[in-house]
């Protein structure tokens, strides 16, 4: 596994994925709009590594404020995080991330600007680890559900440069195989960044993991014909009610797997569950650029000129589409997570047993 994003030396180096698999190059991020760009133009995507870079992206910040006093830093500070936030709208996480650094900043305001800033940085390396820690926990739990000979489908991408490093929904797979049984992956190709094809694809094969590219169009055939046993994707942000955003093509893949008899799975940390957001339908979809839908990878003009466009970056999945949720602290039904909105809440209680 190759790093998502490091803080080099002061420097946030920062995968850069809009150029996978065809070369492997890394960003240098010298301030903290360069992190913000990156998070904006999918230099770095998938919820989870969204949160540590714009955690690395404050620490940053952090060292460009020029002030005297902590009441001078702290608005200066505010306006960044609200910057940042203003890059992807969806991904929960990035939220999560800010909120996480904006407490730990006020509550070492006591402390030299200077130690705050050596700190902030040392809480975003502390976020990446945990982020890492936390997958492989999702892995463990996911396995239970994969059998050996399984076949699997996913769409888009949610493997280790999704995240700090192992991946949600191909963290299952690799725990799957750690632990000695054989899959194979069919991968849809993810419509219109193609982060199934340029990514998942490459990540399966880096990692010797059986898989097959398939379009995004492919699916029904291969559920009809008995191909499938289970899906598992990612999640970008996850409402209380256990709605699910992802990647636009994942709620058709859900309802072709629902009429198929065919488990679906959602593999996210916990942070991941916005207990705020009552339902999908309260989860803010984002709009990219046109140009997405109308060049392929933003080259090859593959539409007319002048052609309307719609191009939401994300689909909500409905609750009862979705056979479990599966987290670092267990997998669960989604009618159940509303009950562990509530953090003194054994998790253990409402847990699903295999």
């Amino acid at each position: 596994m190759i790093p998502t994003v490091e803080w080099k030396n002061g420097i946030v180096m920062m995968l850069d994925q809009t150029k996978l698999p065809f070369e492997t190059v890394y960003q240098e991020c010298r301030d903290y709009q360069t992190v913000a760009r990156g998070i904006k133009e999918l230099w770095v995507r998938g919820a989870p590594a969204i949160g540590v870079s714009a955690a690395m992206g404050l620490a940053l910040g952090a060292r460009q404020i020029e002030a005297s006093s902590f009441d001078d830093f702290l608005p200066k500070f505010d306006a960044i995080c609200v910057e940042m936030a203003a890059t992807r709208p969806t991904a929960v996480n990035l939220f999560w991330a800010i909120d996480r650094i904006k407490k730990f900043v006020r509550k070492n305001e006591d402390k030299s600007l200077d130690a705050i800033r050596d700190l902030l940085v040392k809480e975003s390396q502390k976020m990446l680890e945990e982020d890492i820690a936390t997958n492989k926990r999702i892995g463990a739990f996911g396995a239970a559900f994969v059998s050996d000979e399984d076949n699997i489908i996913t769409h888009c991408n949610a493997g280790s440069i999704a995240t700090a490093g192992y991946g949600t929904a191909e963290g299952v797979m690799r725990a799957a195989v750690e632990e000695g049984k054989k899959i194979h992956v069919y991968v849809d190709e993810t419509r219109p960044v193609l982060q199934g094809a340029r990514l998942t694809a490459w990540e399966l094969m880096e990692e010797n993991i059986p898989c097959t590219l398939v379009t995004d169009n492919m699916a029904g055939y291969l559920l009809y014909h008995d191909m499938i046993d289970l899906a598992i994707v990612g999640a970008d942000r996850i409402a209380r009610n256990g709605d699910v955003a992802n990647k636009i093509g994942t709620y058709p893949l859900a309802v072709l797997c629902k009429e198929h008899g065919i488990p679906f799975y959602v593999a996210a940390p916990f942070t991941t569950i916005d207990f705020n957001t009552a339902t999908g339908f309260d989860i803010p979809i984002e709009e990219r650029d046109p140009r997405e839908v109308t060049h392929v990878l933003g080259k090859t003009q593959i539409a007319p000129d002048g052609v309307n466009v719609l191009n939401p970056a994300f689909d909500v999945t409905p609750a009862r589409y979705i056979t479990a949720i599966i987290t670092e602290k267990g997998a669960f039904k989604p009618q159940d997570l509303h009950h562990l909105s509530d953090p003194k809440r054994d998790p253990e209680r409402f847990r699903i047993k295999e």
